[in-house]
């Protein structure tokens, strides 16, 4: 390979007494120097680099010295940044792109996915059952079992689970299983009555509690409902909440995901965090979005940086709605399938308002969940109502990048009010292929036109940014990159009526991951591109996925995860490369 020829080449230089400093070419500032101060320590090169730049898309050849991108350009010129100490990385074919960073997701709920009952790919109520029972014959007498990931949108008896399901297999000990939109849950009746819940309970402000037609509770909670459960589940002891968040991230850098934009973080895990990558154990670039009690703190002591920027904290999750599929979302019109529902508005106008203003002042970002078209108008109204209130010159910062998390279904009349009120549309790609199969339900094929609107934002002017909701979704780069371009679900289905002119572009979908997640997060001046001078934050796919086809897309491998500079994930079964 040429790495290694031209390590032979250094040698021979070496055992010759040349130090080859009068003909080495010039450093990244322009200045002339000698290979011993010019010397990088990563070259990467052998095959396409992607910057995410329009100025210049693809480059040959990358040299990192320390935790920043020193050269960018030809393979000619890379060798000049070789030395003894260098590795060198031949892609061998593979493809490079600026690190991949998920712009919503749950890296504790990733982690507690793989050290809890795993329900991501049950696909039956019947399947359902046979896990939990499985699951009640290893689980204490009197213990709660806790899982997470059902949706049953696809099952063959097309209904939600019940307590009446659960019953036969666990009599004894209560069972709550979440939905894996997060934003509804089935318990048993020994979950039930351990915590009061009967026939005459009423549901929250914000939430549901399902009855049958007895009037007797299904075990179906939902959104703030849920709550009333809390008490069954252990509260984890600070080791286990530090190794559970450090499992999510390890097994996100194995995917290609470089950073994370991690939301509802609660206040009191943001220092165990930080104590992770304070350590050197946080493998994976984190932003953290923390849950609203975390507003008060972090006024008071504005926004956290740690590590040199691998952990930061400076935004604030709220919600405004539930989700689609359990039919929480606020929507204008009733629900298509369920018409004396509306869904559940969460947020109250003059609370949220009245944290909006002071947010402008505090130069807070604020994160907010909206799913439902009218979630989504209240979200503008409020942020609209905000900003007639507080006079720009009292605004802590010019450009607040507050974002809509989810941006879901939109009306078609509220999406030019994304870029005119500066708000970031974050949004999921996975949630557009999964909900293809309900949404046409919930909505009728009428309210479809302003549903996963990414290239309509896109036109309009909107910031745009993507993540996958995990452990919602799987959390899988290569899903959502090619949910972003292909706009169907994983074996090519798309259905009538799912506007697949709301698909992006291979680019725009590349930036979406890369470039728009570190504006997201104000920080595109060092990150999200590959740059001379930018942090050196790279994922490397063993195929190109700007050019396979889109099917291929979902079987490339990911072969190598930097972060900082410093290889943080590299597969078993990747190139080869010399050191």
């Amino acid at each position: 390979m040429r790495a290694n020829n031209w390590m032979i080449s250094l040698a021979v230089l070496a055992l010759a007494g040349c130090d080859g400093g009068a003909d080495m070419a010039p450093l990244a500032d322009g200045t002339d120097g000698a290979l011993s101060e010019s010397a990088a320590d990563l070259v990467i090169w052998g095959g396409p680099i992607y910057t995410a730049r329009d100025d210049q898309p693809m480059v040959e050849a990358v040299a990192v010295r320390g935790n920043r991108i020193a050269f960018v350009g030809d393979d000619e010129a890379a060798q000049a940044w070789i030395g003894e100490g260098t590795r060198l990385v031949d892609l061998n074919g593979a493809a490079m792109y600026p690190g991949f960073t998920d712009s919503h997701i749950h890296v504790y709920g990733v982690g507690q996915r793989e050290r809890t009952l795993n329900l991501d790919n049950v696909t039956s109520v019947a399947d359902l059952v046979d896990r939990v029972a499985a699951a009640i014959a290893d689980t204490p007498a009197g213990a709660t079992l806790a899982g997470r990931g059902w949706i049953e949108t696809h099952w063959p008896e097309g209904r939600f689970p019940t307590r009446q399901d659960l019953d036969p297999v666990s009599p004894n000990n209560p069972v709550i299983l979440r939905r894996a939109d997060g934003h509804a849950l089935v318990a048993n009746s020994a979950a039930l009555a351990a915590v009061g819940i009967t026939r005459d309970s009423l549901a929250p402000s914000g939430g549901e509690i399902l009855f049958d037609a007895d009037g007797e509770p299904t075990g179906l909670l939902v959104d703030t409902a849920m709550g009333a459960v809390s008490p069954l589940m252990e509260t984890p002891s600070p080791d286990v909440i530090r190794d559970t968040y450090a499992d999510g991230a390890r097994r996100l850098v194995s995917l290609g995901w470089a950073g994370a934009h991690d939301m509802s973080v609660p206040w009191s895990m943001v220092p165990v965090i930080e104590g992770l990558a304070e350590a050197g154990d946080l493998p994976l670039r984190t932003y953290l979005s923390v849950g609203p009690e975390g507003y008060a703190p972090l006024a008071a002591g504005g926004h956290r940086d740690v590590a040199d920027g691998r952990v930061i904290t400076r935004a604030v999750k709220l919600y405004m709605d539930g989700a689609l599929g359990s039919r929480g979302a606020a929507l204008l019109e009733p629900y298509a399938d369920r018409p004396e529902t509306s869904g559940l508005a969460i947020a109250e106008a003059d609370e949220t308002i009245g944290l909006f203003t002071d947010a402008l002042r505090q130069g807070i970002q604020m994160n907010v969940h909206a799913i439902g078209d009218r979630g989504n108008r209240y979200l503008l109204d409020w942020v609209e109502e905000a900003r007639a209130q507080v006079p720009p010159e009292e605004w802590a910062l010019a450009d607040p990048r507050w974002r809509d998390e989810h941006s879901q279904i939109i009306a078609p009349a509220d999406i030019p009010r994304f870029a005119e009120l500066g708000v970031i549309a974050s949004f999921q790609p996975s949630h557009a292929i999964g909900d293809l199969h309900f949404a046409p339900d919930r909505l009728g094929d009428d309210r479809l036109d302003g549903a996963y609107a990414w290239q309509s934002l896109l036109d309009a002017g909107a910031h745009i940014t993507g993540g996958s909701d995990a452990p919602v979704e799987q959390g899988d780069p290569r899903i959502e990159f090619y949910a972003a371009v292909a706009r169907a679900d994983l074996s090519g289905f798309q259905g009538e009526n799912w506007h697949a002119e709301e698909a992006l572009s291979r680019a725009d979908a590349l930036k979406l991951f890369t470039a728009w997640p570190a504006y997201a997060s104000f920080r595109e001046d060092e990150l999200g591109t590959i740059a001379v001078g930018m942090i050196a934050d790279f994922t490397v796919f063993s195929e190109d996925i700007m050019t396979i086809p889109e099917a291929d897309i979902l079987t490339v491998e990911p072969w190598m995860t930097v972060v900082d500079g410093e290889v943080v994930y590299e597969s078993p079964d990747s190139f080869h490369h010399g050191e």
